[in-house]
């Protein structure tokens, strides 16, 4: 899909260490892989040191153990940047999930998170070496412990529901969770046949708020003292926002910082502390590319949309940050655009708008930025649309 030849193309000296196995084509600027890509797709772009630094970030100043989420970009590479950034832990839901982490990060510490587990997961995972299991009801509970043999070796995480009334833009209760009542007998079930037992919560998606995980802290304290069980570990689960215009977060050591506060007002800084990123680790570090195929006054088709890398910015009218990419000169002046994907689905609309030059054209290439997280993860192959390219961009 690209030309060899191309003067452009980074050279290995250029490349981290890190960066040398991944096996994507590396450039040192967006133009330069346009020039040399000869495809007719949109591509996926990758900046590893976005990724680094923000897994750094996690790493060395998230108060406990990080996990990332692999849900978020399950990509190869993206696993091996984490890797070397000093990522250790994968939070998976999967089969493929296990055996994806398994096959480039084979040290990786495995959490099986996802509440509700098929029996032929939990065996495979347990056989994987996977010893952490998320459970929120006594029937997935016993589901773990019959196809685990009754382990004795198992780490157990009790997924609470919480109250409701979050900053979340995307707000995950009523699907998993216990609650309160029901985790007090959980607890109680559950500590007698676990090595070790923790709690894990998740505030939800792309939290705007950093005194929601004070809130959700104080409402586990509660529950302890309730339940009168010794825990081993509490995991504050994911949330940690990216920011996307319209949704400005504050710094994510403030997040950092509210968790500490809440361990050490509640008494919980003793337990080990597991927080589960995934949007926050990969989220600015991955962009698409998209050309444009066609201009109708202020809707511009491309040929990426909704079934590809777009869902969030259809589905929840997100307004991802926006760069138009030319050889030539661009206007100075924007205007706002409306963004139609290449399939025969008429919901294939991202309504935006998006502000680009006024002058955009047909074979212009846009990118839509901050779409390291549930972009190219979420990509189908509907209507024969789909991309297989993905770069490393080392500028």
């Amino acid at each position: 899909m690209f030309n060899s030849q191309a003067s452009c193309l980074a050279q290995p000296a250029l490349l981290p260490d890190f960066d040398r196995p991944f096996g994507l084509p590396a450039f040192n600027k967006i133009e330069d892989a346009i020039q040399a890509f000869e495809g007719d797709d949109a591509i996926y772009v990758l900046y590893p040191q976005k990724i680094e630094a923000a897994a750094q970030d996690f790493v060395q100043n998230f108060p406990g153990k990080t996990l990332y989420a692999v849900k978020a970009n399950p990509h190869p590479a993206v696993l091996k940047i984490l890797w070397a950034s000093g990522v250790r832990g994968y939070d998976v839901a999967s089969i493929r999930e296990i055996d994806l982490v398994r096959e480039h990060c084979p040290e990786a510490e495995l959490y099986l998170m996802h509440p509700v587990k098929s029996r032929r997961t939990i065996r495979h995972a347990y056989e994987a070496g996977v010893r952490h299991f998320a459970f929120d009801c006594a029937a997935e509970l016993g589901k773990i412990l019959v196809e685990t043999n009754d382990a004795d070796d198992l780490h157990l995480h009790l997924r609470l529901a919480l109250p409701t009334g979050g900053s979340a833009s995307m707000p995950l209760e009523g699907k998993y969770g216990a609650t309160y009542h029901e985790a007090v007998e959980l607890l109680r079930t559950a500590r007698p046949v676990a090595a070790k037992l923790g709690i894990c919560f998740h505030v939800g998606s792309q939290c705007m708020d950093p005194a929601d995980y004070i809130k959700a802290l104080s409402y586990v304290q509660g529950l302890l003292e309730k339940a009168d069980v010794k825990l081993e570990s509490l995991d504050c689960g994911g949330g940690f926002p990216v920011a996307y215009p319209g949704l400005t977060p504050p710094p994510m050591q403030a997040y950092f910082d509210r968790i500490q506060k809440g361990l050490d007002i509640f008494g919980l800084g003793d337990l080990e502390i597991i927080g589960e990123p995934g949007r926050a680790l990969c989220g600015a570090g991955g962009s698409t590319l998209a050309r444009v195929e066609l201009r109708k006054g202020r809707d511009l088709y491309l040929n990426e949309g909704s079934y590809g890398s777009l869902f969030d910015a259809a589905q929840c009218a997100w307004k991802y940050p926006v760069k138009l990419h030319r050889s030539s000169e661009t206007s100075d002046e924007t205007i706002g655009f409306r963004f139609f994907g290449p399939t025969c689905d008429s919901m294939d609309v991202m309504v935006g708008p998006f502000e680009l030059p006024e002058d955009v054209r047909e074979e212009d290439w846009i990118e839509i930025c901050h779409l390291g997280a549930y972009g190219q993860a979420m990509a189908t192959d509907f209507n024969g649309f789909q991309s297989d390219t993905t770069v490393a961009i080392l500028g």
